[in-house]
């Protein structure tokens, strides 16, 4: 059942390739369809956690750790550099995905009444759906190069999802802010 683990990140970076194919579809369609399809997404992706969690009842205690390699990203024949697309299910790995999944289901099932006549709602559960992928490859990821990506989605995701209502200036600023706060404390 390791391969269940596969699908934890997976089914958020389906729901924003879903997401993203239904923004060619009318406002109203878009409507009553993109914030379901980013919610069922979260709700399976922590389906898909809790069965890795019941699999492994003793990497909760901190006695083990198991990775599970999804394909080879970069693999440099001849030479020592290989970088696997690979998760790491340990304790720690494995409470952070149940609170992000967890927590990212409510705040997207929040969100869709939230958000609701917004003109842009679609584009809204795009970034939402790209926030929880990127965070699930923070702490899923078993190599240093994956856990950057997931790094940096969320720095990008952040700033997409602060600077939402961008034709606000407060708004636009406060976005701008937190890129820079971001790239600061990347460096």
């Amino acid at each position: 059942m390791a391969d269940a683990i596969k699908f934890v990140p997976l089914f958020p970076l389906l729901g924003v390739i879903v997401n993203a194919l239904l923004s060619t579809q009318s406002a109203q369609t878009r409507q009553r369809l993109s914030g379901w399809v980013a919610v069922v997404a979260a709700a399976l992706s922590f389906v898909a956690a809790l069965v890795v969690a019941f699999d492994y009842p003793g990497v909760l205690g901190g006695r083990a750790f198991t990775d599970v390699e999804v394909y080879r990203w970069l693999d440099f024949p001849g030479s020592l550099i290989s970088i696997p697309v690979a998760f790491r299910i340990d304790g720690l790995s494995l409470v952070m995905t149940l609170i992000v999944t967890g927590v990212g289901t409510l705040i997207h099932i929040f969100s869709v009444g939230y958000m609701k006549g917004d003109p842009r709602f679609g584009r809204f559960f795009i970034y939402l759906n790209l926030f929880l992928f990127s965070m699930l490859l923070l702490v899923l990821a078993n190599n240093y190069v994956l856990m950057f990506v997931g790094w940096e989605g969320v720095g990008l995701c952040s700033y997409l999802l602060i600077g939402y209502y961008f034709e606000k200036v407060s708004a636009a600023q406060a976005g701008k802010k937190a890129f820079l706060i971001n790239r600061v404390g990347d460096f």
